[in-house]
Parts: structure tokens; C-alpha cells; sequence
């Protein structure tokens, strides 16, 4: 947290920051490494309420999203699962097994922060059982398989985005060491399995107008669920969304005051009409951007300092 954040755009590819650029990456059925499940040594006892740059608003954007996680996670396994039968890629296979891994590591560590959350006073469990009641109850019980997985492989490329986002931009210099360090090995287990979803999509249903309709539920519900959840949490800090924007405007301020950069920055508008545009596209793929260097730079600093084994 020593380096300040720069106004570079995280796709620039003339940024230094960025190591996300076009390449002839592995696609579909292509040999890679499946990704490797990792446990993570984090402790959540000494991290503050307000754990983003002194920003309430800042700090539940991402609380909110952070509740999430785990449920969504657990939607995504199910709807890949159910048609780990179907493939007959033994590499993709592969793939598969570790996405399934890495989804359940997050979940449970995510979860371990809610008992964070708990302790600060904050009451989540309202919100999630609502939130649990819909996905599961609702889009789960009454979609077909096939969309559930046309919606899960959308919002993975919604998390890959939100991982590229959060490695690149150095908004998460602003972050407590501890929740940084969460998010980092989070995005970049993301990166890791991003096209794993897509390929199993395209082995089994390989349909645009499939992918499309799972896109618009995926931001639909991604939008609504997380402008609840960050409402909710403002609301128990005795603020609206109004009072929430100025104080993050406040906070960014006074980062370029003293020199620390802009601050924590918006992220909702950059995610989804970026995310949107890219996967309109008829030829999208997840591995059209080449990660490789950034999830190799990022672990290599994570397991140095010791939150992911050697």
C-alpha cells in the first residue's frame, strides 16, 4: 500500500499498470493447466467498519458484493455440474474440477468475513435470505438447465472483469491490508478459471441467442441485487445512497490532496458498460484477453508474502 493509484485506465494497453492486453490466447479445448484451489491465510479480526479508504460507500460497494459471493459461487458449480456428464474433453474436464474447487474456497472464505460483518453490527442475514430466497428458490427452481448455465457463464465474465479491475487500476491500495489481500487472491483465482463456464456452454449449447438471455438475467440481477445490498448496509451506517456518493466523493478528495492517488473510484459503470459491449460480440471468447502475467505477478507477490502456500 506504499504506491499511489494512477488514473490510468485498467484496458489501456500502454498503461504499465496493465499486463491484460489482446493476444492469441488458449481457447476452447485448449490444453492449459487446470486451475489449482487454494486455501488462503487470512484473518478478518482486526479489520476495521469502514476498511476502504475511510469511504462508507466504498467500503459497501464492496461489502455488497462480497455478500454475493458465496451463494452465486454455489449457483455456478450446480449449474456446471449438471453437465459434467456430457463432456467428453478430458482437459475441460479438468478445468471443470478445479473451477469447482477454487468456487467452493471462495465461498467458504467470504463467508468467514461475514462473521466479520456480524461483529461489527451490521444485520446481513435479512438480506441474504432474501437474496438466497430468489436465486434459488425462483431463478434456480424455475430456469432450465441450459440458462442457468448461459447465466452463470455471464457473470463469470462479470467477475473476471471486476478481477482485472481490481489488479490493475490500484484502487485496492486504498484497501486494509487484510481485505486487499482477500480480493487479490480472489481475482485472481477468477482470472484463472474465467473461460471455464463459456467452454462447457459452447460444448453442450453452443447458442448466441442462449448466451445473450443469459447475459440480460446476469445484469439484471447482478445490477438489482448489489444496489440492494450496498443500500442496505449504508442504510445501518445511517446513510442513503446520496449521502454515500458524497462521502466517497469527500474521501477521494482529500486521497489527491495528499497525495495518495484519487482515492477508491466507481467501478459499477466501467463493469457493465464495458462488460456488456465485449460479450455482445458474436466471436467473444474469455481468453481473448491474456491474463497470464497479471495472475503470474499477483501470485508470486501473494505467496511471498506468505496468504497463499508456495
Amino acid at each position: 500500500m506504499t504506491q499511489s493509484a494512477t488514473t490510468e485506465h485498467p484496458l489501456d494497453e500502454s498503461s504499465p499498470r496493465s499486463s491484460a492486453r489482446r493476444s492469441p490466447a488458449p481457447r476452447a479445448g485448449a490444453a492449459a493447466a487446470p486451475p489449482l484451489p487454494r486455501t488462503p491465510k487470512i484473518a478478518f479480526d482486526e479489520v476495521p467498519k469502514h476498511w476502504f479508504g475511510g469511504s462508507v460507500m466504498a467500503t459497501h460497494l464492496v461489502n455488497g458484493i462480497n455478500l454475493l459471493f458465496p451463494a452465486g459461487e454455489r449457483f455456478f458449480v450446480r449449474a456446471v455440474h449438471r453437465y459434467v456428464a456430457d463432456l467428453d474433453d478430458a482437459a475441460l474436464a479438468a478445468q471443470v474440477r478445479g473451477f469447482f474447487g477454487q468456487e467452493g474456497r471462495h465461498a467458504q472464505a467470504h463467508e468467514r468475513f461475514f462473521e466479520t460483518l456480524r461483529a461489527q453490527g451490521y444485520d446481513i442475514d435479512t438480506f441474504l435470505a432474501d437474496y438466497e430466497r430468489i436465486a434459488y428458490d425462483v431463478i434456480e427452481k424455475y430456469s432450465p438447465p441450459a440458462f442457468r448455465l448461459s447465466v452463470t457463464v455471464a457473470l463469470e465474465h462479470f467477475t473476471a472483469l471486476l478481477a482485472e479491475d481490481a489488479l490493475t487500476t490500484g484502487d485496492l491500495e486504498h484497501a486494509h491490508p487484510v481485505l486487499r489481500s482477500l480480493l487479490e487472491w480472489h481475482a485472481v483465482e477468477e482470472l484463472e478459471h474465467k473461460a471455464v463456464a463459456f467452454d462447457v456452454l459452447a460444448k453442450v449449447h453452443p447458442s448466441y441467442a442462449l448466451r445473450i438471455a443469459g447475459l440480460a438475467m446476469a445484469v439484471s440481477t447482478l445490477g438489482a441485487f448489489w444496489v440492494v445490498a450496498t443500500r442496505e448496509l449504508l442504510k445501518q451506517d445511517g446513510m442513503t445512497f446520496r449521502d454515500g456518493l458524497r462521502d466517497l466523493a469527500r474521501v477521494r478528495k482529500q486521497a489527491e490532496v495528499a497525495g495518495r492517488g484519487k482515492g477508491p473510484s466507481p467501478i459499477v459503470g466501467r463493469l457493465f458498460g464495458k462488460g456488456i459491449l465485449q460479450y455482445l460480440r458474436p466471436s467473444f471468447h474469455p481468453n481473448d484477453r491474456d491474463h497470464s502475467r497479471l495472475v503470474e505477478e499477483t501470485l508470486a507477490r501473494l505467496t511471498a508474502s506468505g496468504v497463499v502456500p508456495a
